[in-house]
């Protein structure tokens, strides 16, 4: 299965993002009150970073609460490592294994289109592998 598949039925429109210039304060709010772990960074329509509940960890242990009124451009995970629409699961679950992250911008031709975490995909592959149990099971039972 390729991410094109995975975000299908998604709409890009409904993709949760913060501006760069936002206070951290405020996207902490976001984070907060739609229970997620992670947002794409933005600036001039394009990703410019993550800013993720670790990345709040680490800020908050460098310089206390004083970096709830810091940009979140000023501490976000720079540059926003993404995924190609055309990329499959296993390569995205791959990167996502290799750079210790859990959360992918989707891009096609550099514009953002999706966003994926490291749940998605896992659950993506436990499905193929519940299908191909499921055809193996089909195929032994008629022979």
């Amino acid at each position: 299965m390729d991410i094109a598949q995975l975000i299908a039925d998604r709409d890009p429109a409904q993709v949760m993002t913060c501006d760069v210039e936002m206070p951290v304060r405020t996207v902490v709010a976001l984070l907060a009150e739609n229970r997620i772990g992670a947002l794409p960074v933005m600036a001039g329509g394009q990703v410019v970073g993550i800013f993720s509940e670790r990345d709040l960890i680490y800020r908050i242990a460098e310089s206390g609460e004083a970096c709830l009124d810091k940009r979140v451009g000023d501490v976000m995970t720079a540059p926003a490592i993404t995924v190609e629409r055309s990329e499959s699961t296993l390569d995205a679950l791959g990167l996502m294994t290799r750079r210790r992250i859990r959360h992918l911008p989707v891009v096609d031709r550099g514009a953002m289109c999706g966003f994926i975490s490291i749940g998605d995909l896992v659950k993506s592959r436990l499905d193929e592998i519940h299908h191909e149990a499921e055809a193996m099971r089909s195929y032994i039972q008629s022979a």
